[in-house]
């Protein structure tokens, strides 16, 4: 397949990103000659110029962080499921316009089924924040629309909270991540009770989880991948349970963008080879 076809993904910092390693993968396993893929530095205020500056040889950009918010405005359509978790880490430029849509949603689902997960009635999410907001939506697809979500603090949940509504899920929130032994004791029982449990908090965050008793049932994933394996990652692992972790959901959701973007389903062996790889190299 030939003619110029540009992507990219965007952010600030972006010098980390492994996303140019997993879409040039996907390009060449699909014979998409012509197709490339870079990284910007572009932060919230730089967007809406960015964008507009692009012309009919652009597929497509990937959003990470501080971009998924903002994004839903620069967007002339917003998917569903991107309107619902109030953020988007993808853009698909055609000719209709900009559209606005969420792939981490993919991203954890995939991640989880290939972990093993099929139904799942008792999950605990940790932390509030946008991805807490994309595993709701994961979970809701999964089975569950009343998983517990362990915070510090309970009065900072107010996007979580909107999002659940628009979700139409209805999560218990509950402040257990304030490291008092009585919390810490509180929140072990119901994370050792999970089919499910999805940590989004940043690196570091959950290492006072390492040493929980993990019944071997629960499936496990850790968002962070850098530096792998976290002690969460690590304590479930050696307890017998499936764990997960950030380089299974950003394969994924990478996998659900390629196929918006280019309209073939991503090959995920090749992007899993290319992924493992890098992160090597990089080690």
């Amino acid at each position: 397949m030939t003619g110029e076809r540009r992507a990219a993904v965007l952010g600030s910092p972006i010098r980390h990103s492994l996303s140019p390693v997993l879409h040039r993968a996907a390009y060449r396993a699909l014979g998409l000659a012509g197709w490339s893929y870079l990284a910007h530095e572009v932060d919230e205020a730089g967007l809406p110029a960015f964008v507009d500056g692009l012309d009919g040889t652009w597929a497509g950009l990937s959003l990470t962080m501080p971009l998924k918010r903002v994004a839903l405005e620069v967007a002339d359509h917003v998917s569903p499921l991107a309107a619902a978790t109030g953020a988007a880490n993808t853009l698909v430029l055609g000719p209709d316009g900009r559209l606005a849509d969420n792939t981490d949603v993919a991203g954890i689902v995939r991640a989880l089924q290939a972990a093993g997960v099929g139904a799942v009635e008792r999950a605990v999410v940790l932390g509030a924040g946008g991805t807490a907001q994309a595993a709701l939506a994961a979970l809701r697809e999964l089975g569950t629309k009343d998983p517990v979500v362990l915070v510090r603090n309970a009065g900072r949940t107010t996007e979580l909270a909107a999002a659940a509504e628009r979700l139409e899920v209805h999560p218990e929130v509950r402040a257990l991540l304030t490291g008092t032994a009585g919390d810490l004791a509180a929140a072990t029982s119901l994370l050792t009770g999970a089919d499910v449990v999805v940590s989004t908090l940043p690196a570091g965050a959950a290492d006072e989880f390492g040493g929980v008793r993990w019944n071997p049932r629960t499936v496990v994933l850790d968002v962070i991948y850098a530096p792998w394996p976290t002690a969460l990652g690590a304590g479930a692992a050696a307890a017998g349970c499936r764990v997960a972790s950030g380089l299974d959901m950003l394969l994924h959701q990478a996998v659900a963008q390629v196929e918006l973007m280019t309209g073939r389903p991503g090959p995920v062996g090749a992007m899993r080879t290319a992924l493992d790889e890098a992160v090597l190299a990089r080690s």
